[in-house]
């Protein structure tokens, strides 16, 4: 299948990228990876003017760790570099796996986590783990200040949206680091294990006093028309010990928190009712994920 025509820029720094995106405007697209731009080019669902490419840009290709602090994912970190990251498997394995789920391996050494979440597809496996876990996600962009920090939570907007400016680039994700008294996971649904979008994705974090939950986060991912917190289980948890009768009141109330659609891939019941039991499945995994 042929592309369109289109004028291919390679940036040499964050800047030149930037001044490229806003000085060609809306029909210049960004291109790190390739692997969620390329597809809807080649179906000519997405015809841009203009590829600035930005995977030569030096010190975006990292991953730092500070103890206490937590993780630094740079945007080119490929996607199969996060899920085998020794540090990141030890720290914070849920990461590693929402890394590890999406698509297949071809695509996850070509594809990086920070295009994961700006493509901004509801069922992208790694935004509900990166909002479960209170991810900062650091932004540079020329005008008006520089680049600034967004909570996860303030960046989707819906369907293919963000809050992303034209021309503002990620740099960068800031993922805390998890306490010893605190637990984290990823599960994913899909038709088969590999390949497939997420029916639906739950991902928590958990802290525990004892062994009461003083705290948690539920994220739930293919639900809505972008990765939702549901406070709704979350205050179910909250102040409980660990039993079978509670992980049942708590993914009812996450299952009773979303409004699904009905798709090709799952009708909006089936879709709740797997929200129901995965969300129990994350919350007996986190604990398996103790970190190191």
């Amino acid at each position: 299948m042929v592309f369109p025509e289109f004028e291919y820029i390679r940036a040499a720094s964050v800047e030149e990228a930037s001044n490229l995106l806003v000085e060609l405007g809306s029909g210049a697209k960004i291109m790190a990876g390739g692997t969620d731009i390329m597809p809807p080019m080649k179906d000519k669902a997405l015809k841009p003017g203009y590829l600035v490419d930005i995977k030569n840009i030096p010190d975006l290709d990292k991953i730092d760790y500070e103890e206490n602090a937590g993780f630094r994912i740079g945007s080119l970190v490929k996607l199969y570099a996060i899920q085998k990251n020794e540090a990141i498997n030890k720290k914070n394995r849920a990461v590693a796996d929402a890394a590890h789920y999406v698509a297949s391996r071809q695509v996850r050494c070509k594809g990086t986590m920070v295009g994961n979440i700006c493509n901004a597809s509801p069922s992208a496996d790694t935004a509900p783990i990166l909002l479960a876990m209170n991810t900062t996600v650091k932004t540079f962009r020329t005008s008006p200040d520089n680049g600034r920090s967004i909570p996860i939570d303030e960046f989707f907007l819906g369907v293919k949206r963000t809050v992303l400016s034209q021309g503002e680039i990620v740099t960068e994700l800031d993922i805390p680091d998890l306490a010893g008294n605190e637990y984290a996971a990823y599960v994913k649904h899909s038709v088969r294990k590999a390949m497939d979008l997420a029916i639906v994705g739950v991902a928590v974090w958990i802290r525990m006093d004892g062994d009461r939950i003083a705290d948690c986060r539920l994220a739930l991912g293919g639900v809505a028309t972008t990765p939702i917190r549901s406070v709704k289980a979350e205050k179910v948890l909250i102040g409980e010990k660990i039993t079978d009768e509670l992980l049942e009141k708590a993914g009812t109330a996450a299952s009773e928190s979303c409004s699904p659609i009905t798709d090709v891939r799952a009708s909006a019941e089936y879709r709740k009712d797997m929200i129901r039991v995965f969300t129990k499945r994350a919350i007996r995994k986190a604990f398996e994920n103790k970190a190191e």
